[in-house]
């Protein structure tokens, strides 16, 4: 199903979640390869004093990816975001994704992230001041409300439809939850019954089966997928062949996993360099070879290397030993894990 945002016709309505210190541009384009109709960066803030930092640099890098790059801005001041709005439409960003979603204490401490759920007449101004400021399309993501006796999702996307954001992306837990407990959908189904911008259902959805039920209770216009890709970017081929067919697809090969895996590594070290790269794949490798045997010891071993050449001779080792295993198959078999 494609999905509008703007002037940009999505392949699809799958959408991956900004994530901090996940969505970087080497995982957003392994999303994007697998299907993912859009991939969100992880929050840049608004601070101007941070724009000259090699961080905020590197997390503003859209270079080589797929159209339309969107990148999400954080901050509690409207002057300041939409000066950060700007700053990053001026550096090839063509959607503006507002945070106002993220549980994190050291975000709401300064009344960003989701703290702000608590102001709506703050909320309002924001939105006008930064939709104003760009003419590329600006979005929202926030969730259900700041805890469970104040779910004041349906005010805020009427306050965010009037200020012209074009979609909402909502997350079905409240502040107060973090990301324990499920999450509920009634608020997001509210929601777009109240409002004709894009909703987009966010929060534990990890199958496509799951996405199927979602789209089906909410009529949501489109679900986003967060830690469920974190080792699994093919989950978005996934979701869209059974959206299209009703079809489940087998999961990836054991040899399908190491070849996506090796490919990422070799994005993430060009990236960020040997030394940070190498420290920024052990958690990609450890969401990678979830549910292979041997995996914790592995990880334990993996997280000690401090080259990528050991990196990379390790995980060659690992997936030689499975594949000795499994000597029926050519494809190693496949993990039903996965």
């Amino acid at each position: 199903m494609h999905m509008r945002l703007g002037p940009y016709l999505l392949a699809n309505n799958l959408i991956v979640a900004p994530m901090a210190g996940v969505t970087d541009r080497p995982f957003r384009q392994q999303c994007r390869r697998f299907g993912a109709g859009l991939a969100v960066s992880e929050m840049v803030a608004s601070n101007s004093l941070l724009y000259g930092s090699e961080k905020t640099r590197r997390r503003a890098d859209h270079e080589g990816e797929s159209a339309p790059a969107s990148v999400q801005i954080v901050g509690a001041d409207p002057a300041m975001l939409a000066q950060a709005a700007r700053y990053n439409v001026a550096r090839g960003a063509q959607i503006i994704d507002i945070n106002m979603g993220c549980p994190a204490k050291k975000i709401c401490n300064v009344m960003a992230g989701s703290a702000l759920l608590r102001d709506e007449p703050l909320v309002g101004r924001i939105l006008e001041t930064v939709v104003n400021a760009v003419d590329a399309p600006v979005t929202l993501k926030i969730r259900t409300g700041w805890d469970t006796t104040h779910r004041n999702a349906a005010a805020i996307a009427r306050i965010a439809e009037a200020a012209g954001v074009q979609a909402l992306a909502i997350h079905g837990r409240t502040r107060a939850c973090g990301y324990r407990g499920d999450a509920e959908y009634d608020t997001i189904a509210e929601v777009k019954s109240r409002v004709r911008i894009p909703v987009i259902a966010n929060g534990d959805i990890d199958s496509p089966q799951k996405a199927r039920r979602v789209l089906d209770y909410t009529a949501a216009d489109g679900v986003m997928i967060g830690r469920a890709a974190q080792g699994r970017p093919w989950i978005f081929r996934e979701i869209a062949h059974y959206l299209a067919t009703g079809e489940q697809l087998p999961p990836p090969t054991v040899a399908e996993i190491y070849s996506i895996l090796t490919e990422h590594l070799d994005a993430l070290y060009a990236f960020y360099g040997e030394h940070a790269g190498v420290r920024i794949a052990r958690k990609h490798i450890a969401w990678y070879v979830r549910g292979l045997p041997g995996a914790a010891q592995f990880r334990h071993r993996v997280n000690r290397l401090p080259t990528a050449a050991e990196q990379l001779a390790t995980i060659d080792r690992f997936f030689e030993e499975y594949r000795e295993q499994q000597p029926t198959s050519l494809a190693w078999g496949r993990l039903a894990a996965a």
